[in-house]
């Protein structure tokens, strides 16, 4: 048997965390097993479903490396097929045409709840043998009144639902458009699906389609309910706990290996270890070992596992993912050193590329303010005659490089008989506008040697203009 699992997202926003956890679960189950991955749309909610949402579902999964070996498939285009299977239920006598109207509906609920009993639909037209005139009728499952229904979890073991507590489903609204249950069924019989991995928000759903997929003579997959993701503060995660969606994390500066060694280990874990690659990953994940319990999310260990890729990944890779901020700046990385350099320089100290991009704009565009608190400090006629000198050696340097650069600096400090600070500082402050950099002798080499002396020119009129 060929294990198949699907990731099967509604494309009524952006893709969140929980679902991209989802999917990755469903992706890992089935490289470890030689499978197969399918993606889904399920866009059957007209009025909420959009074509945005579902590039944002796309672009999430394309960010994240989940490859899918089928698909996407979109529900809308499989209403024939629905269609005919709610055909087949009607014939079988499995499902009947139900004429309540909401009042109706209402005032049964009501009844109930004034009876202290669990508000469902009563069956009131099972039986019904004639139409009501003048009634779009929705068409309704018979789910069976009595034994149990057991909904063998590979995360929580065996559910049991009683079939009394279960009402009789729509499966087809008035216009003849299928509902959710109706449709999930349908497709993972069509697409041979062996194992189901969602969200336990899904397990009151199971008995149901579980009641279908018996009612049309199949083998129900085997289920895994993944617990939802909690906040910080123990609630359900959120907006308002920060960022959910996926591309949110891109936009941040995460890289996507980081998301995914977070997301695995949200519920699942191999021991002490906290570093997973996706070959790891995908090697050692079982189903079986995700944890009952809600997982709660921390942004702190997520920014420490990007800084951990940030450092160790190789720079041309960090650059590819690098070039997409630069460009959020508006800066061409065409218009300076090599952002792999770039890279090379910073990885060590940024822990998030937005971050990288933004301390190294000054190596692509030439500082026009200096930071008032730094200038006040570096740039003054204490550090005039200092700038001044030290212009002069690097003007006379011919090897521009980090070695010689950190000499020059070295030997000016010590012949005005100051720390080397005192000369430093000021020339940081001239290239980069404040007094943050990597090494100053490598800055200035990915610098370059024409920037670098205009740099301390325009710093030296300043000082005399502000003197």
């Amino acid at each position: 048997m060929t294990i198949r699992t699907r990731f099967a997202p509604s494309p009524t926003g952006y893709l969140h965390v929980g679902g991209a956890r989802t999917a990755l679960f469903s992706w890992l189950y089935a490289r470890k097993h030689g499978g197969r991955f399918v993606l889904r749309i399920e866009d059957t909610d007209l009025e909420r479903s959009s074509a945005e949402s579902v590039n944002a579902i796309l672009e999430g999964m394309t960010w994240m490396g989940l490859d899918y070996d089928e698909g996407p498939f979109y529900q809308t285009h499989r209403f024939d097929r629905y269609k005919e299977i709610i055909q087949q239920l009607m014939d079988q006598g499995d499902a009947y045409y139900c004429y309540c109207s909401k009042d109706e509906l209402e005032a049964m609920r009501e009844e109930q709840r004034a009876n202290k009993q669990k508000p469902r639909y009563n069956g009131k037209c099972r039986h019904l043998s004639t139409p009501r005139e003048g009634v779009e009728p929705v068409i309704r499952f018979k789910n069976p009144t009595v034994g149990q229904v057991v909904v063998e979890d590979a995360i929580r073991g065996n559910v049991i639902f009683e079939n009394s507590e279960l009402d009789d489903l729509i499966i087809a609204r008035p216009d003849g458009t299928p509902t959710y249950n109706l449709t999930v069924v349908v497709d993972d019989l069509d697409m041979q699906m062996t194992h189901v991995i969602r969200g336990d928000d899904h397990l009151n759903n199971s008995p149901r389609q579980i009641n279908i997929f018996k009612a049309l003579g199949a083998k129900p997959p085997v289920f895994a309910h993944v617990p939802m993701i909690l906040g910080d503060d123990g609630a359900r995660l959120s907006k308002r706990h920060g960022a959910v969606s996926v591309m949110s994390y891109r936009d941040a500066g995460y890289l996507p290996e980081a998301l995914l060694n977070y997301l695995v280990r949200l519920g699942w874990s191999h021991g002490d270890q906290e570093i997973f690659s996706l070959a790891e990953m995908t090697q050692l994940f079982d189903i079986q070992d995700v944890n009952k319990a809600a997982s709660s999310f921390n942004t702190e260990k997520l920014l420490w596992l990007n800084q951990h890729y940030i450092k160790t990944s190789a720079p041309e890779y960090v650059a590819q993912h690098l070039s997409w901020h630069m460009g959020e700046l508006g800066i061409d990385p065409a218009d300076g050193p090599a952002l792999v350099d770039v890279v090379v320089l910073l990885q060590e100290r940024a822990k998030t590329l937005k971050e990288m991009a933004e301390s190294s704009v000054y190596f692509y565009r030439d500082v026009d303010t200096y930071d008032e608190k730094a200038a006040q400090k570096n740039l003054n006629e204490t550090s005039l005659p200092l700038l001044e000198a030290v212009l002069k050696e690097l003007t006379d340097l011919s090897n521009w490089l980090a070695e010689p650069i950190h000499d020059v600096i070295k030997n000016c400090a010590e012949k005005h008989e100051v720390g080397m600070g005192k000369v430093a500082q000021p020339i940081r402050v001239a290239i980069t506008g404040n007094t943050i950099s990597p090494s100053l002798d490598a800055t200035l080499q990915l610098y370059g040697r024409e920037r670098a002396l205009a740099a301390i020119e325009r710093s030296i009129s300043w000082i005399k203009d502000h003197a």
